[in-house]
């Protein structure tokens, strides 16, 4: 090689979807590492059922707070900057939000580091964002679903390594998240390429970074229209789920740690196996829409059997029924990225993203809240399920108004059906 050639500076790497599925895997192992353990910790400075569940809904609450606010404006960022100095700021607040909370001796320094924790939980929107930007159109359905799958598979690795670690120390699975966030910063600053050319940014409008004018452009884009609505409620259901199922698990059936460790670890698998492989058979036959539309029934009936559930193994069975419902998240966000111009992705998906993290406000205080009023009850008691029965209304309210907007829209469905993948 001459000197001249030794010179000449190398290209920039190409964005493409390992880089962000690396990310994406490590980000979610961090993440769901403590699931399993953040409500027994809760429960460590609690002295009954019912203040336990009162205090985690606190919690989850402050979490979903800040999520609210601070993605659209981290989306916002991610259109003028790019998506990778974005991703990088939620990778190190989230490493900083672990390791105080591992080390946290009262209530008021977890609602804290929740606080912090949901303004820098707005990677999933830039990440989803950062696959826009790589694909076409029609590859959004399928790539989405591969996003969808590392999610799945960090919520494989993640809460049953959470679980065992817990079952040692609870404080344990807070340092290692920690420990994996900074090995996904230290990737992210010398790895992972940048997606969004310096032609395609926007300068950020902070009154259009507002999360309540983010959500009015949901309503703006084409096609979508009643769909913001399906969005709201079936986020509203998993959200409540996600809040209640280690005290719902614990109230009902008195599971620790290791037990809700390896539930999460069943429904990591499924989301894999659907969103890594299954859901493109399903796209090769079927629209986002039908698939939508089936997702949200099967969830609304799988939600009503888990709360009925008087033994533990049923828990693991429904998960397995539920095939559909782990496609419906992957449909419903092909149908807004296609209906948004490549300019505002970012700000299209985080206004989703919002619209999430709303419902994750308003989750935990319901959720929490009904368990609270059975917390009382004997274990094995049906009316134990009473989260998950509302749930399961909310998810067929979605999926009535979901199958309603497409009869009115024929033409929209026709026109995003997608092309063999």
């Amino acid at each position: 090689m001459s000197a001249a050639d030794a010179k000449v500076p190398r290209p920039p790497r190409a964005a493409a979807m390992p880089f962000i599925m690396l990310t994406v895997l490590i980000d979610m192992v961090s993440i769901g590492l403590i699931i399993p353990v953040l409500a027994p910790l809760v429960g460590t400075f609690t002295g009954d059922q019912g203040d336990h569940a009162f205090w985690y809904g606190v919690i989850t609450f402050a979490f979903g707070f800040a999520s609210f606010w601070g993605s659209p404006i981290l989306g916002a960022l991610s259109d003028q900057h790019g998506r990778r100095p974005v991703l990088l700021l939620g990778f190190f607040g989230l490493a900083l939000s672990f390791i105080v909370t591992g080390l946290a001796t009262a209530l008021w320094m977890l609602v804290a580091v929740r606080l912090v924790s949901g303004a820098m939980q707005a990677n999933a929107a830039v990440a989803q964002a950062y696959v826009a930007d790589i694909s076409a159109p029609e590859e959004r359905a399928k790539r989405f679903g591969m996003l969808g799958a590392m999610f799945g598979m960090g919520f494989v690795l993640g809460p049953v390594l959470g679980g065992l670690l817990g079952a040692i120390d609870l404080h344990l699975p807070f340092f290692v998240a920690g420990g994996l966030a900074v090995l996904n910063a230290i990737y992210g600053v010398f790895v992972l390429p940048e997606s969004l050319p310096p032609e395609k940014r926007r300068p950020a409008d902070w009154k259009r970074a507002n999360p309540l004018t983010s959500l009015r452009q949901l309503r703006d884009l084409h096609g979508i229209g009643a769909l913001v609505t399906v969005i709201a409620l079936a986020g509203l259901a998993q959200f409540i789920l996600h809040t209640t199922w280690v005290l719902y698990t614990t109230f009902k059936f008195g599971w620790g740690p290791k037990e809700n460790g390896w539930s999460l670890f069943a429904i990591g698998v499924m989301s894999v196996l659907v969103q890594g492989g299954l859901i493109r058979v399903a796209l090769k036959r079927s629209t986002p829409q039908r698939i939508a539309v089936i997702g949200l029934l099967s969830s609304t009936v799988c939600y009503a059997l888990w709360g009925a559930a008087t033994e533990a193994w049923m828990v693991y069975a429904i998960i397995g029924m539920n095939v559909f419902g782990f496609m419906t998240q992957a449909a419903i966000q092909t149908l807004v990225s296609n209906a948004a111009d490549d300019s505002a992705q970012g700000r299209s998906l985080g206004a989703v993203a919002s619209l999430n993290s709303a419902m994750q406000v308003f989750a935990p205080v319901i959720g929490a809240g009904l368990l609270g009023l059975v917390s009382d009850l004997p274990r094995g008691d049906w009316r134990i399920g009473a989260p998950l029965y509302l749930c399961s209304a909310l998810t067929l309210a979605a999926f009535v108004l979901a199958v309603r907007h497409f009869r009115r829209h024929p033409a929209f469905v026709s026109s995003s059906a997608p092309h063999a993948v």
